[in-house]
């Protein structure tokens, strides 16, 4: 999940029934057994060596302050509550927390502010599907966890005609701050570059409101990461469809303010902790996700 913002539309009529069954769609979830979610939580059991190499400054309080953009399913999203945060990036990462010994506690914000929240050091860790990149290497550290690419998706039919490797003059919906604008930004320039229409680009704070934009019919397509775009289509009844194949994977990656090597560090062995004691693949399994796997962990890989 890689700037002013789309605000978040007062529905009514359709589009508000689209976006109630996407948010009763998502909340749901745990309830069914044969939905991404079910089951119990994974756990992990603690490292005593792992935990001894937590810098006390983290472990002082036993927690880990984790921000998080609670709006993008299946990775970080809210419960039936409202208030507790869920997913596969949420499960997995308790495990690593508890690898150490601690508690992950998560705080949602939205996703532009995280990283500057994790450098000002009001969160400890951002974990919220933040794709690797060279950009996001200058002010964090950052430690793989997960691969995802970039998926498309349209309303059931594909009614807007769109392709996705020729979308001039459609209406194209994407979270903002993420590496998706950068894609869509870029796919719209060589557009007019070629004298055709530009794409309408329509940025929204919350993921959720992308996808319930394509729903209502106000866009005509989006982009996300992978893994949320075809959760999103699963969660549709039928509203959505996924356009074209996955492109560009890329390594998701926990941030870490850039001073805090030691504790990027002791992170990174909790992630291959978690993948060599099999409960990495547990969560990710558990969510419909084992696709993304990776079988280890680096620091601040080459993006």
């Amino acid at each position: 999940m890689f700037n002013p913002s789309g605000a978040r539309r007062a529905a009514v009529g359709a589009a508000g029934a689209a976006v109630l069954l996407l948010s009763l769609a998502a909340c749901g979830e745990k309830e069914n057994s044969g939905e991404p979610g079910a089951g119990p939580s994974v756990t992990a059991a603690a490292d005593s060596a792992l935990a001894a190499k937590v810098p006390d400054a983290i472990k002082a309080d036993g927690v880990i302050k984790v921000g998080t953009d609670s709006t993008y399913a299946p990775a970080e999203f809210l419960d039936n509550d409202g208030k507790t945060v869920i997913g596969f990036d949420v499960e997995l990462f308790n495990a690593v927390a508890q690898k150490l010994g601690l508690k992950a506690e998560y705080e949602s914000a939205p996703f532009d502010s995280i990283l500057p929240g994790v450098d000002s050091g009001k969160y400890e860790v951002g974990v919220s599907s933040f794709t690797i990149n060279a950009e996001r290497l200058k002010s964090v550290n950052m430690v793989s966890y997960f691969s995802a690419g970039t998926q498309w998706a349209t309303k059931k039919g594909n009614p807007g005609g769109v392709d996705s490797e020729n979308a001039c003059g459609k209406k194209i919906a994407v979270q903002t701050g993420t590496v998706q604008v950068d894609d869509i930004t870029a796919r719209s320039k060589k557009c007019t570059d070629a004298g055709k229409p530009a794409i309408t680009i329509d940025q929204y704070q919350a993921q959720s409101d992308a996808t319930a934009a394509v729903v209502s019919g106000k866009d005509d397509a989006m982009l996300a990461d992978s893994p949320v775009g075809a959760y999103a289509v699963k969660q549709s009844g039928g509203q959505l469809e996924l356009l074209g194949d996955i492109y560009e994977s890329a390594p998701y990656g926990y941030a870490v303010k850039k001073d805090q090597q030691a504790f990027a560090e002791v992170l990174k062995e909790a992630v291959q902790a978690v993948i060599t004691d099999g409960s990495y693949k547990t969560a990710l399994e558990k969510w419909g996700v084992e696709g993304g796997a990776v079988t280890s962990s680096e620091l601040n890989p080459a993006s």
